[in-house]
């Protein structure tokens, strides 16, 4: 896949800002965090899902003023326009979601929470803070009978799902789908005070 995203970048702009934003990440994040920093990671694809996850990031911000909070997108579409962002103390691209990747974004950021808007679902991201015991929710997700998680084929999808300690969903059809999948489904609406 790394192949194809650099060799995609040869012609399309947005791919070239990508990849090279993405050579920057670790850089960017051994400068801005410490081993013994508290750290939230909020991570969007792109500007629509940064501001369905807005109004969470605000509040997490505002009730534990003492972590430091890394932001990362995968798009160039909210990358480069939010990416000096007041809200965070970092703002950097997502690596691709590899195992090596995987394991040395959380090595630098070691986040005790991390929240996930929409559909960003990164098996191996997932997997590891799984392993590690690190806290997890996704927020405004939407789900749909077309995807993955709810065909043949969808079994790691549906295992990546079981990283999250909470899934809030936007509507009632995403609600019902999960809970073929998961019992840890809640309204957005309904998240509570006391989760973090």
């Amino acid at each position: 896949m790394k192949v194809l995203v650099y060799l995609g970048s040869l012609f399309n702009d947005k791919l070239k800002l990508g990849v090279a934003g993405r050579s920057e990440t670790f850089k960017k994040l051994q400068q801005a965090i410490s081993k013994t920093d508290k750290v939230f990671w909020f991570h969007c694809a792109s500007l629509g899902e940064y501001e369905q996850g807005l109004p969470v990031f605000e509040r997490l911000k505002e009730k534990h003023p003492n972590y430091k909070i890394v932001l990362s997108f995968f798009s160039p579409s909210g990358y480069e326009i939010r990416k000096n962002s007041k809200l965070a103390n970092v703002v950097v691209y997502l690596p691709l979601d590899t195992p090596k990747n995987a394991k040395k974004f959380l090595e630098l950021v070691h986040p005790d929470f991390t929240v996930f808007v929409k559909y960003e679902i990164w098996i191996n991201y997932l997997t590891i803070l799984k392993k590690q015991s690190r806290r997890a929710i996704l927020v405004s997700a939407l789900f749909r009978e077309h995807q993955s998680y709810f065909k043949w084929y969808g079994g790691i999808f549906k295992n990546a799902l079981n990283a999250f300690e909470h899934i809030f969903v936007q509507d009632v059809t995403s609600e019902l789908l999960l809970k073929r999948l998961v019992t840890k489904t809640l309204p957005l609406r309904e998240i509570p005070d006391s989760i973090v």
